[in-house]
């Protein structure tokens, strides 16, 4: 973190512009007799926590009934047999609702059949960051003892799910800890970085605050805490700079929580949508990019990790590993969904120069590109292409020999080589496909080839 007039100077921007995922686009709520919405809040009420409980029931998704004691939950539809969802929004610069927390709401209401419970500080969420992390030590004990009150009505620790965003991860963190770690499972989607990248267990979110807990990364440059949290972690495209999100300031308030709302949003598309979001396991994003991480055999024993409403993201091994990172790629708009591919060449001829080929899928108008680095004296080069649609749906795969001379000299190099693919995880070489006949590559120029592989 920043410190000495630096810091001051990213805290006032903060108290304009930090962490308001979703405020823009927020539309007064439509006042309903028996119904209740959440709070607003201004500057200056950001000290005053106040916080409000929301049930939402499948039979009427967009109407909060506001409960505090077990009598309220009882005459709410409240049902103790069923899972319990608990939102936790985090820091809320201008008082306001978020926009997202609706569509979560009717969202988790139309694929789970689960009790959703909204959590509202938005009074103590206010204003200044640093007042809003002073007070999630007693919101988490406010938000402990409903979920007393919830348990002495039949509940089960271990089917209390919470989702907690940004800030309210962390939050979700202390509430787990405070049970001890017996609650079901926390999803933090981007936890909250500042005041907590350097934080101790006690004080974050971690693997011991639930039985299982979970942490989609998307903002780790700026807003998004770096550092696993959780059992699982998901870096996506890295944990930063996410695609279709805008590269220059210029953009003003998207730019700055583009990144950091994507964890919200690619919940709710998984939700959604039936389309995996499969990662898998690596050391690094670099290496992952690199075709090093084909698989999930190491260490979960090949039940790769999948972000959505998976008992335990899919991993079926027992005891859970912890801070355990795993990548994926997505693409830049909503189902986000994409398919990872191996892609390899081999060259028939060792070179004593790298050779950089650029390989491209092309399916139903839709291209995805990756740069394949074989370095000098070398025979193989791999990476990782990731296409919106199933290797079985390319119709093409395209390569460029990138010169390596001069724009005013004409580069004559040419290769011939093997090109292989297959589609992760590659537990063994039976679905590697390779073109029948080799590759023959002049620099510069574009090769297309036929790709024709039977659908499974």
């Amino acid at each position: 973190m920043p410190s000495g007039p630096w810091k001051s100077c990213f805290w006032v921007r903060g108290l304009l512009l930090w962490l308001s995922v979703g405020s823009a686009g927020y539309a007064p709520p439509t006042r309903q007799t028996k119904c209740a919405d959440f709070q607003n809040a201004n500057l200056f009420e950001g000290t005053i926590l106040n916080v409000r409980f929301l049930l939402f029931v499948p039979s009427n998704p967009s109407c909060g009934k506001l409960v505090k004691e077990s009598s309220d939950l009882q005459n709410s539809g409240f049902n103790a047999t069923l899972e319990t969802k608990l939102i936790i929004h985090g820091f809320r610069v201008l008082g306001k609702k978020p926009a997202w927390i609706d569509k979560l709401i009717r969202t988790l209401l139309r694929v789970a059949n689960a009790n959703v419970i909204a959590v509202d500080w938005i009074y103590g969420s206010t204003g200044i960051y640093f007042l809003a992390v002073k007070n999630v030590f007693n919101l988490s004990l406010e938000i402990s003892l409903f979920l007393d009150k919830l348990l002495v009505l039949g509940v089960s620790k271990s089917s209390i799910h919470i989702i907690g965003v940004s800030l309210g991860a962390h939050v979700g963190g202390k509430v787990g800890q405070l049970f001890r770690g017996q609650l079901g499972q926390i999803t933090g989607l981007d936890p909250a970085g500042p005041e907590y990248t350097r934080a101790s267990v006690e004080e974050r979110l971690d693997a011991g605050d639930a039985l299982f807990v979970e942490a989609i990364h998307t903002d780790t440059d700026m807003f998004g805490i770096r550092i696993p949290v959780g059992h699982v972690d998901y870096f996506v495209n890295g944990g930063q700079d996410q695609p279709g999100c805008p590269t220059f300031i210029h953009a003003g308030y998207y730019y700055l929580v583009c990144d950091h709302r994507r964890a919200v949003e690619l919940y709710i598309s998984v939700l959604e949508n039936s389309c995996p979001l499969m990662a898998f396991p690596c050391a690094s994003y670099k290496a992952f990019l690199a075709g090093h991480c084909l698989d999930c055999l190491k260490p979960f024993l090949l039940s790769c990790p999948r972000i959505g409403l998976v008992k335990q993201g899919g991993v079926k091994i027992e005891p859970l590993p912890k801070e355990v990172k795993v990548y994926l790629l997505t693409t830049s708009s909503a189902p986000y969904c994409t398919h990872h591919n191996l892609v390899e060449f081999h060259m028939k001829e060792l070179r004593n120069k790298d050779t950089n080929i650029e390989v491209t899928f092309l399916s139903c108008n839709v291209t995805s590109s990756v740069m394949i680095t074989i370095p000098k004296q070398q025979w193989q080069g791999k990476g990782i292409i990731a296409h919106a649609t199933p290797q079985c749906q390319v119709n093409q795969v395209k390569f460029k020999l990138q010169s390596s001379s001069r724009v005013w000299k004409q580069d004559w190099t040419t290769i011939v080589g093997k090109f292989c693919t297959a589609p992760l995880p590659v537990h063994d070489r039976e679905k590697t496909f390779c073109l029948p006949e080799p590759v023959n590559l002049r620099a510069s120029v574009t090769v297309s080839c036929n790709l024709k592989i039977d659908c499974v």
